[in-house]
């Protein structure tokens, strides 16, 4: 079973330093088979909200997207996945977040429009191995837009 570390802490109505956390449900005789830092620590994988989606000038396969990430103005990403709408929350992840695909993301022109991050899939996360396009977060999500 794949659990957050924030889910776990609301479900205990206390919050722990991670590794503390992991040594008291190992002590209550969990498994813990595996830890995934997806950019809740450093912050840089955040909550989006999809504002616009238009499509790319000088590529027929990208798109350009307008998202809400918490901050005062939208960021610009540019994006080939095609299985998302306009208000469709996804994580995002902006510059510096290191994702465990090992891909360390920056600020960049792609084919002449700038992006400033990256919407990402199951698969970038380290959640799963699909690659089949962003994932999607359901629209009850409980943590909100900016929120890493």
């Amino acid at each position: 079973m794949i659990v957050s570390y924030r889910w776990l802490t609301s479900v205990l109505g206390q919050e722990l330093p991670i590794h503390q956390l992991i040594d008291r449900l190992t002590m209550s005789g969990l498994e813990i088979e595996a830890l995934h830092d997806l950019g809740v620590v450093s912050g840089k994988i955040l909550v989006a909200r999809i504002l616009e989606i238009a499509p790319h000038p000088n590529a027929d396969q990208l798109v350009l997207c307008r998202v809400d990430a918490g901050r005062t103005e939208p960021l610009r990403i540019v994006c080939g996945a095609k299985n998302m709408k306009e208000g469709d929350l996804v994580p995002l992840a902006v510059e510096g977040a290191e994702l465990p695909c090992g891909v360390t993301i920056k600020r960049s022109k792609i084919r002449g429009e700038t992006s400033e991050g990256m919407m990402c899939s199951a698969r970038e996360l380290g959640w799963s191995e699909d690659a089949s396009g962003l994932l999607i977060l359901p629209p009850d999500w409980v943590y909100q837009v900016g929120q890493p």
